[in-house]
């Protein structure tokens, strides 16, 4: 069965999509079978994907409604590596229904069971914000991993999501568990940005993944064009920084693996 990790952070702006993304095509890349699923109305992990949000036939608000099915909805990257159940606007309309239904939290989950053993990860692209979206998630994942910019305000929101997460995994989803915090939009010259770095290093440990995720004008300018820093430019430091990410991960998912298979 494929690792679900949910990537999320309630504050915007931290690189989410743009690790989810990038992520997603350096795992494909590794041979590792992927699968992106984008959970935010905003759709800008489908759109820099390579994919027209205003043309989906289906997307995630027709699977959490149960009007489509996972297998149906999920399409290949061309030369991503990977592949995505999209997403629309019409995703809010999802969340504002899942509101009156019982077991609301569980729907992605449940649509997932058909697909999970297609792919080695999945990775789910949240929305900025803690809601039905993100409880869907959460309930779903094994794992969270929260990007997170080295500033001021950027262990404000940190205590509100991990309380979620433990109150996630005390309810409905023991087997959550913090994937790793990643830093991103990491300038070294900025004493700030170190001096958050070393606390979130004494504070959470092994939890923060070692490698850091620069300031890279290639790794912005990829959405536009609708591809990966991996394809639109290999030799960045962004795309090499993601790489670097996918590599300690699988590193850290190969003991794992081999207990299993013990």
């Amino acid at each position: 069965m494929g690792r679900i990790i949910a990537v999320t952070n309630q504050k915007g702006g931290v690189g989410k999509t743009t690790t989810a993304v990038n992520l997603a095509a350096c795992l494909g890349a590794c041979d590792r079978r992927v699968l992106l699923i984008d959970l935010d109305p905003q759709g800008n992990a489908t759109t820099g994907s390579g994919l027209d949000k205003s043309a989906l036939e289906n997307s995630t608000c027709e699977v959490l409604l149960g009007e489509a099915r996972a297998m149906d909805t999920i399409l290949p990257v061309e030369n991503g590596g990977y592949s995505v159940m999209p997403s629309n606007p019409d995703l809010t309309v999802a969340e504002v229904r899942l509101m009156q239904e019982i077991g609301r939290e569980l729907k992605l989950r449940q649509a997932l069971e058909p697909v999970a053993d297609m792919f080695d990860y999945i990775l789910i692209d949240c929305p900025p914000s803690i809601n039905m979206l993100t409880l869907n998630a959460l309930t779903a994942a094994q794992g969270v991993l929260i990007p997170i910019q080295c500033e001021y305000y950027a262990l404000e929101g940190l205590s509100s999501l991990l309380e979620t997460v433990r109150q996630i995994r005390n309810s409905v989803n023991p087997k959550i568990e913090i994937e790793g915090l990643l830093r991103t939009m990491f300038d070294p010259r900025n004493r700030l940005a170190n001096e958050v770095s070393a606390q979130l290093i004494k504070h959470f440990g092994d939890k923060v993944y070692r490698t850091i995720i620069p300031r890279n004008v290639r790794l912005a300018e990829a959405p536009s064009f609708g591809v990966s820093a991996l394809v639109h430019d290999p030799r960045s430091s962004g795309s090499k920084a993601y790489m670097a990410l996918a590599q300690e991960m699988l590193a850290k998912d190969a003991p794992a693996a081999s207990a299993d298979v013990a």
